[in-house]
């Protein structure tokens, strides 16, 4: 049920003080809740790191909204004996785009004036930027997640600390898979702005008309559907970062509306005449040749000045050289952790292989590559037939001579030759099929999908279904 007007403080100042206004201000996320840990109230903070608005949290158990792993396993406030003094504890949550993020959670008790206790208030910390100083110590060439050691990655880690520190729209051009995400969120994490949100929206995701309210919000009654209102992303962000991804795909009616928030750092909701000012740093990214589209009319020109103040250019994995090893060896431990495999390395012939393709996915298909390799070999060290098949034979399928289908589609099979069928069940079968199927798709889901025969949304369940990281 929603609030009929907002709550307010009475008592501290001469005038009554907006609750929700209030706790907006607190650099963190905030939640206050009550006995039944039922959710009252959120900050924006919470907003940002939940997905979730205070009008959809209202009313609803914190562990549907938080999804923390300490909901599970040891929340203070499903003790018997309510908690007296507040409670730290660490652990992660995942937000409403399915991240995991790790988090202290503090929990406080509310008591009246009468001493009983009414309430609690949550706290939510955001500790990736400590994790990643923590680790930084462990990474000999890196910075943030960001892993090489190639000149032009070394350019890069030296300019990514100027950067950080101002406030200038950053344009991050480079191929798909280059890592232009971890950039985004590698300068943000090192800006003043790192206890703030950052706020990822891809804009090539969602259809113009969602697109506008995801990133403006909207007012209840703006369109049909339109039941509450909707902050937006460039809310959700204030005193942290925007991040754009696949900035070329932005239709052109909302690039005007971009561009005019880029002036007045003022966002004007669907259905609204009220601006609202927001402090947000925009990081835009793009592996399309923007120059090329405001040459073909389909880029503002004067958009591309906006965000082109600070321009960063991610080389391909083919450009870097010695990288190749240093992240296959990198995702090797990785994964080989995770999946608490005792594999010790590649062989010699199978890191020929690797090192010899060009590896058009960049990163995100060596990383996909590694990882299929890893979940189905079952010795301790990785050969070539634990590698996917059109690694091997990487020409384009027209031009294969037919005669070669049988071999192809034998090396090709989830099941390896000489492996026992017989102890095998569907649910490995089909892991082994959908890491393949990721691994020709070079990471695409909708391109995976469609090489299995299925939807997406069925791709999208398997995938979680059994751990599997794009």
């Amino acid at each position: 049920m929603a609030f009929r007007s907002p709550p307010q403080i009475a008592g501290l100042f001469d005038n009554p003080v907006s609750l929700p206004m209030l706790l907006d201000e607190i650099p963190l996320g905030v939640a206050v809740i009550d006995k039944g840990r039922r959710i009252q109230l959120l900050n924006r903070g919470l907003e940002a790191l939940t997905g979730y608005t205070r009008q959809e949290a209202q009313g609803i158990g914190c562990e549907f909204i938080l999804r923390s792993n300490v909901c599970l396993e040891d929340c203070p406030l499903r003790q018997a004996k309510p908690i007296a003094d507040p409670v730290s504890v660490e652990g992660n949550i995942v937000n409403r785009d399915r991240q995991k993020i790790p988090v202290r959670l503090t929990f406080s008790p509310i008591r009246d004036h009468h001493g009983k206790l009414v309430g609690y208030l949550e706290t939510v910390q955001d500790i990736r930027l400590l994790r990643t100083l923590g680790s930084r110590t462990e990474q000999t060439y890196g910075f943030g997640q960001i892993i090489g050691r190639c000149p032009e990655m070394e350019r890069i880690y030296q300019i990514l600390p100027v950067i950080a520190q101002s406030d200038s729209s950053v344009l991050i051009t480079g191929e798909t898979g280059s890592g232009k995400d971890f950039v985004a969120e590698a300068i943000h994490q090192a800006s003043p702005r790192a206890k703030g949100p950052f706020i990822k929206v891809n804009c090539g995701a969602l259809p113009e008309t969602l697109l506008e309210s995801e990133l403006f919000g909207h007012q209840k009654g703006a369109f049909t559907g339109a039941v509450e209102n909707k902050p937006g992303r460039f809310r959700l962000a204030h005193n942290g970062t925007l991040y754009l991804t696949e900035i070329g795909d932005l239709p052109l009616a909302l690039q005007v509306k971009l561009l005019t928030f880029l002036d007045d750092r003022v966002v004007y909701p669907l259905g609204s005449t009220r601006g609202f000012q927001v402090n947000v740093r925009v990081i835009a990214a793009t592996h399309r040749d923007l120059e090329r589209m405001v040459r073909e009319g389909r880029f503002r020109e004067d958009l591309l000045f906006r965000l082109n103040v600070v321009r960063l250019r991610l080389p391909a994995l083919r450009e870097r050289g010695d990288d190749i090893r240093l992240l296959l060896d990198h995702f090797l431990q990785t994964f080989a952790g995770k999946l608490k495999r005792p594999i010790k390395g590649f062989s010699a012939r199978a890191l020929k292989v690797l090192l010899a393709y060009p590896f058009p996915g960049n990163v995100r298909e060596l990383k996909n590559t590694v990882e299929y390799a890893l979940t189905i070999c079952q010795e301790d060290h990785i050969h070539t037939k634990h590698l996917p098949a059109y690694l091997l034979d990487p020409r384009p399928d027209f031009e294969k001579d037919p005669g070669e289908a049988p071999r192809q589609a034998a090396e090709s099979a989830p099941v390896l030759a000489g492996e026992d069928t017989s102890v095998l069940d569907w649910s490995t079968v089909e892991r082994r099929m959908i890491l393949e199927a990721m691994v020709k798709a070079k990471g695409r889901r909708s391109r995976a999908a469609a090489l299995l025969g299925w939807g997406r949304s069925t791709l999208w369940r398997k995938l979680k279904q059994y751990g599997i990281e794009e």
